[in-house]
């Protein structure tokens, strides 16, 4: 079987697949301490711990778990990961809606991070099956799906919350990645041959594993990349209301309007992935990655300084384009620089780097706002961004060559 033949059947199919998991992992968030309540008797601060412990212990996980299923993926096939975490996940998610206590949705929420496999291996399964002129265009078609998932999680959320009640929330999306996992089994074609016992890696430690791969150096600039971009991105979600809420007065439908301005960086990468895709095949993705890093500084920083909270919006839907050139482009790198024996490492690899830059980003935007204000969140992550960008730059020379 040549995978070449189905790959936009396999495309669509798992475009699908991703949505629907960025809106199993992001629809409970903004309802999550309200659950937690509903759980036990806690006080505002014990509530405030709670919600954020629980949103973490996710992401902790696929610390530690994303390099063993890459592991898995490389020696017994992608699609075969596909199935085993969306179904995984798809339990899990029921199960939440049965929890009688936070300590059981701890527990569910650290399983969610143990299946969280289906967007890395879905990414390592079109990387590998797509004919090498047409990776950019798929895999930032597929970007569109998990970041139109994480878009439309929280208002997908809302609307079930309202109609009916969180708990049902939860059992109506795990029908929905069951029905996912369904559709990979009986549609998704993949012609998979295992990496070879001498190949295999011998040594379970994160550094023997990169050390493995013939491009190393390569492979760490872009996990360096992937953490640089969560940090940025995080650092400014503890603290977007509050800040949507200063540049209102106070005054006014504050939670609306931080929900409109929280999806403007989403709607960009939506609208313009595709376009940077094209772009970046024809041009080379490291053009597109540049491109990216400059739009990004160029956006960000005027965010602090925004006097206005449309004018505020209108930086975070540039932030979003920014997002469509860079995110995309650190996948194609990947997948055009790694054997295709080791993708589905690279991938969980760089899954393992994002859940690094979403704890760091968290945490780091929390203790500066806390310091100074919440401008100063924006200029740190400005400035992050740009010194990965100049490091990278003189450092990776495969980014000075077309790929």
């Amino acid at each position: 079987m040549d995978n070449s033949k189905y790959w936009r059947r396999n495309l669509w199919i798992l475009l699908f697949g991703t949505f629907l998991t960025g809106v199993a992992f992001s629809e409970v968030i903004p309802f999550q301490p309200l659950y937690i309540s509903e759980l036990g008797s806690f006080s505002k601060s014990q509530l405030s711990l709670l919600s954020g412990v629980v949103y973490a212990s996710s992401f902790i996980v696929v610390i530690f778990t994303s390099a063993m299923w890459g592991r898995f993926a490389d020696r017994h096939g992608r699609k075969r990961m596909v199935l085993q975490t969306s179904f995984g996940s798809a339990v899990t998610l029921f199960l939440m809606a049965f929890c009688t206590n936070v300590w059981e949705l701890l527990l569910l929420k650290c399983l969610q991070g143990f299946f969280d496999g289906v967007i890395p291996n879905s990414i390592a399964l079109v990387a590998t099956g797509t004919p090498r002129k047409k990776t950019g265009y798929a895999l930032s078609w597929l970007s569109t799906g998990y970041t139109s998932g994480f878009l439309v999680g929280p208002i997908f959320g809302g609307f079930l919350v309202k109609i009916f009640s969180i708990r049902v929330s939860f059992m109506l999306t795990g029908f929905l990645l069951f029905s996912f996992f369904l559709l990979t089994y009986f549609f998704v074609k993949e012609k998979f041959e295992p990496i070879s016992i001498e190949k295999r890696q011998k040594k379970e430690s994160v550094f023997h594993i990169i050390k493995g791969f013939p491009n190393s150096h390569f492979i760490v600039s872009m996990l360096i990349v992937s953490i640089s971009l969560q940090i940025m991105n995080n650092s400014i979600n503890p603290i977007i209301t509050l800040y949507v809420k200063e540049l209102m007065g106070n005054s006014g439908n504050v939670s609306v309007v931080s929900g409109i301005v929280a999806a403007m960086p989403g709607i960009g990468m939506v609208i313009m992935s595709p376009w940077f895709g094209k772009f970046g095949d024809k041009f080379g993705t490291n053009k597109v990655l540049s491109i990216g890093f400059i739009l990004s500084t160029i956006f960000i920083f005027p965010q602090g300084l925004a006097p206005t909270v449309l004018i505020f919006g209108i930086f975070r839907f540039l932030n979003g384009v920014s997002n469509a050139a860079i995110f995309p482009s650190v996948q194609t790198l990947l997948a055009k620089g790694t054997p295709p024996e080791l993708t589905g490492m690279a991938f969980s690899l760089n899954q393992g780097a994002q859940a690094i830059g979403i704890c760091i980003g968290s945490m780091m935007g929390s203790i500066i706002s806390s310091i100074w204000n919440y401008n100063a969140v924006f200029y740190f992550s400005a400035l992050i961004v740009f010194i990965t960008f100049i490091v990278i730059m003189k450092k990776v020379p495969e980014l000075k060559n077309k790929l």
